[in-house]
């Protein structure tokens, strides 16, 4: 629970700094790395997936003399379909999530080949089957019902591409958007998580979850195309819909009321830790709060048994908020953390907890000060 304390929070006059740069960096680096990814996918990896489509869609038989010749012998042109009987060897599951299976072939001349498909094997062994190859794999299998293809014919192979760099690439603007929101915008919100960029990856997130199932369905690369292009449209008039909900329901106040809880009779022992230029702070203190009649502690040991650090009567609670990002460690702590904002004198104090023991917290230092707050 204890964060980070080697960034300071203010530059050295005092001013909060203009810019959460932490948060810039975390979200420049996803947005850019998720974009870079998604620009491979789409403009070099799914071109391929699709002229080899393309080619094997326009390819025709190879010569009759091609035909006769076994798999060992190249075909006279590659880029034919030639097909050759053959005998199964034996299968082997694949091992995948979903029932596929491996089919090992003997051709005439006693070479040996595989071919992975779809669906349970059954009794093949000793079987005669045709299998038909381009550009030296075996693309599909002729049993007594029938053709089927196997995973290696290029027919759809684009779809995982352009869903992986649809996808990514719809997602990777919700961070983009981040980046730049903390680097000309954090100034005017000193929460760690505000809403302006919790929402667009969010949303970029849906959008893109949507593009990349649209991808694997389309039966194009136009429909998978104009298809996020309107799931866009539609994420982003929601977007800026619930954006202008969240700021018309903003506030400069951003004060949690949180009821003191009166220590009982006995001592609690709860993760925390105490901020800021006194000598009780989480570097002396560790990261556990010590609260009981008239007690509130901190130590670095979870029993409590060992090296407390008392918190002096002069620690007076002013109010409870959510973590800053010009808290030391930039404000990350866990999920369901609040921050207690105190002073001892002239020195501003943070005790940060989880929500559930900021009652205690409060309860704590109201008996030990004397003091009471409206948190």
């Amino acid at each position: 629970m204890v964060p980070k304390q080697d960034k300071p929070s203010r530059t050295t006059d005092g001013s909060p700094r203009p810019r959460n740069r932490g948060g810039l960096i975390y979200s420049a680096t996803l947005g850019v790395a998720f974009a870079l990814i998604a620009a491979w996918l789409l403009l070099v990896n799914m071109p391929r997936a699709l002229d080899s489509e393309r080619d094997f869609r326009a390819a025709v038989d190879c010569p009759a003399q091609s035909q006769a010749q076994s798999r060992s012998e190249p075909p006279s042109d590659e880029d034919c379909l030639r097909s050759v009987p053959a005998h199964v060897d034996h299968t082997r599951d694949a091992r995948r999530k979903t029932p596929t299976y491996w089919m090992y072939v003997k051709l005439a001349d006693g070479t040996t080949d595989r071919a992975r498909l779809e669906g349970s094997p059954g009794d093949l062994a000793g079987k005669q089957v045709h299998v038909r190859y381009w550009r030296g794999q075996i693309r599909a299998v002729h049993f007594a019902d029938g053709w089927q293809s196997a995973y290696a014919e290029p027919i759809g192979n684009w779809r995982p591409f352009a869903a992986w760099g649809l996808g990514l690439g719809v997602f990777s603007t919700g961070f983009l958007w981040s980046a730049y929101w903390w680097a000309r915008r954090s100034g005017s919100s000193p929460r760690a998580n505000p809403w302006q960029v919790a929402l667009p990856p969010a949303a970029a997130l849906c959008v893109g979850g949507f593009a990349a199932v649209l991808a694997m369905l389309a039966g194009s690369v136009q429909d998978a195309l104009l298809g996020t292009a309107g799931a866009v449209v539609v994420g982003l008039v929601a977007c800026l819909l619930t954006g202008f909900v969240l700021a018309r329901r903003g506030t400069e106040d951003d004060t949690v009321e949180v009821a003191p809880v009166v220590p009982g009779t006995g001592e609690e022992i709860f993760p925390g830790v105490v901020l800021g230029d006194v000598p009780y702070r989480a570097g002396n203190g560790g990261g556990f709060l010590v609260t009981g009649p008239g007690l509130f502690a901190t130590t670095p040991d979870p029993t409590g048994a060992f090296a407390r650090t008392s918190v002096p009567r002069t620690l007076v609670p002013q109010r409870v908020r959510r973590p800053y990002w010009t808290d030391p460690g930039g404000g990350d702590y866990p999920a369901e953390t609040l921050v207690v904002e105190c002073r001892d004198g002239e020195t501003q104090v943070l005790v940060v907890t989880e929500k559930k023991n900021v009652g205690r917290v409060l309860g704590a230092l109201e008996t030990a000060s004397g003091h009471s707050t409206t948190a």
